[in-house]
């Protein structure tokens, strides 16, 4: 046995001590709310994918799509990863790294072909996208740019809102939502530094960075610059169709919901999320006091500058010239990666400092998205969900088709939920009476506007980088903004579209 320890004194008529003190760690408290919503999502999958086969969904003209035990297992993963990530049992990343897991355990698809989705060219254009959102920030744009702003919007917090939204839903229309997204967050962090309330979540933090995920989607739609969705939904509208949709005919018609959707937003989040602060006394002043701090541009400035512009021009020519498709939009984002390294405005610190968490949360979105659509259970639910409605008055269905995308874009990449339910909805529409045209436009506008999950769009996950909000909070508040938006595409197809023009019903066959 060893010898004790010896007490010390720890002072004239002070009880002795011993030297060595043991503290019994406190134990942590069972979060039992996270696992009761950790076990509901392992419930479901369970339940999903061990339950007997399910029938056949069939179309109007007697097609059948059946429901294959992997089938069964997509949707029993995506229901397990809905619920996870919309209470965060786990950090969004590592329940996207489930989702492939769980398809290689359950024999769903193919490790090689699940984890290979991790890795698609739409998860490197958002790590592009986010890299230019840090160049912007370290060479010191974002702050010149942001107290540029608000020199121009003044101390209002509520013109701060509208400042900040209308910039964000203005540049989506030449440039990537993504993007846009990452290019913008920094500059609303360095606008939110100046609130004076540190890191602490507050209204107006929460408003600021929610507001700009969610106008960045109102703003993409406006035209095809802003994200990938409309170039493929106007590729299957040809296909099945046999018509085609310009540049300006799709601007003509989604420049009102686009920029209607903008202005409801910012009086949204001026009743939700209304700042705590009315002004902030000497703001446009301090403004000017940074901004000329800043001095004379500089040359990493002005190298970030001609990058991202020479980027934005290049994608925005693609659009306009085929022959330049054959550049992927990826492999130019990503080259302005690798030119910031060369000309060393970036270094590998940077590059560790990459929220991998938000990386994470979309590659495995496309490999739940993937994996919807490759196993047929996508378009199961579609038919299933469309059936239904085959009897329905031509405002109904078309109302159906647009709520459809709006749930499953939340969920999937939008580009997959328009592929899943617009082919399926033109081929029901002509026995209904109802022009394709205006399902095609339907579908675009909430397949742009995901409002209830991280994982529907890049921007909502940008924004979450925040950490002004949580995922619950994003649900939560999601649910009346997705209310609006419903209401904003009923207004369109029984009122707006008609009288620019659109037609809305033909003759049934």
């Amino acid at each position: 046995m060893g010898e004790k320890s010896k007490p010390i004194a720890t002072g004239p008529g002070l009880p002795e001590m011993p030297d060595e003190i043991i503290l019994s760690p406190e134990k942590p408290r069972l979060d039992w709310k996270r696992l009761l919503f950790m076990s509901i999502g392992i419930v479901l999958f369970i339940v999903v994918y061990y339950a007997p086969p399910w029938p056949d969904a069939i179309d109007p003209m007697g097609t059948h799509f059946p429901l294959p035990q992997a089938a069964k297992g997509a949707i029993a993963v995506f229901l397990l990863a809905g619920t996870w990530w919309v209470f965060e049992v786990v950090p969004i990343g590592v329940t996207s790294l489930m989702i492939g897991v769980l398809q290689a355990l359950f024999l769903i698809r193919p490790a090689k072909v699940a984890f290979k989705d991790f890795m698609d060219p739409s998860v490197m254009f958002i790590f592009g996208s986010i890299v230019i959102g840090m160049v912007f920030t370290k060479t010191g744009l974002t702050k010149r740019l942001a107290y540029k702003m608000l020199e121009i919007v003044g101390e209002k917090t509520s013109m701060i809102y509208l400042g900040c939204f209308v910039v964000t839903s203005a540049l989506t229309h030449i440039m990537a939502h993504t993007a846009v997204a990452a290019t913008i967050f920094p500059l609303l962090m360095a606008i939110y530094a100046l609130y004076g309330e540190g890191d602490k979540q507050t209204k107006f933090g929460k408003g600021l960075f929610m507001g700009m995920a969610y106008v960045a989607g109102a703003g993409s739609i406006v035209t095809l610059l802003g994200a990938a969705r409309g170039a493929v939904a106007i590729g299957f509208y040809n296909d099945i169709m046999g018509q085609d949709i310009t540049f300006f005919q799709l601007t003509y018609y989604m420049m009102i919901p686009g920029w209607l959707m903008t202005f409801l937003l910012w009086g949204f989040f001026m009743i939700f999320f209304k700042p705590e602060k009315k002004t902030i006394p000497g703001l446009r002043e301090k403004a000017k006091q940074l901004n000329a701090q800043l001095g004379k541009i500089t040359r990493d400035e002005i190298m970030a500058i001609a990058i991202v512009l020479a980027v934005i021009i290049f994608l925005g020519l693609r659009s306009f010239y085929p022959e330049l498709r054959v550049f992927h939009k990826t492999a130019i984002v990503l080259l302005s990666t690798v030119v910031f390294f060369l000309v060393k405005i970036l270094d590998v610190k940077d590059l560790e400092a990459i929220p991998w968490n938000i990386i994470l949360l979309f590659a495995g979105a496309m490999s739940i998205g993937f994996c919807l659509w490759e196993t047929g259970a996508a378009k199961w639910m579609a038919v299933n969900w469309l059936v239904m409605f085959k009897d329905a008055p031509a405002f109904v269905f078309v109302m159906s088709i647009a709520f459809f995308v709006m749930m499953m874009t939340n969920f999937i990449m939008n580009v997959a939920a328009i592929a899943i339910s617009l082919p399926v909805a033109l081929v029901i529409a002509p026995y209904l009476g109802v022009a394709g045209e205006v399902i095609l436009f339907a579908s675009l506008v909430t397949a742009g506007m995901p409002f209830l999950l991280l994982v529907g769009a890049a921007p909502n996950a940008i924004a979450y980088d925040s950490k002004q909000f949580t995922t619950g909070e994003f649900f939560l508040y999601g649910i009346p903004a997705s209310i609006i938006l419903m209401a904003v595409v009923a207004l369109c197809v029984g009122v707006i579209w008609p009288i620019l023009g659109m037609p809305i019903a033909i003759s049934t066959p």
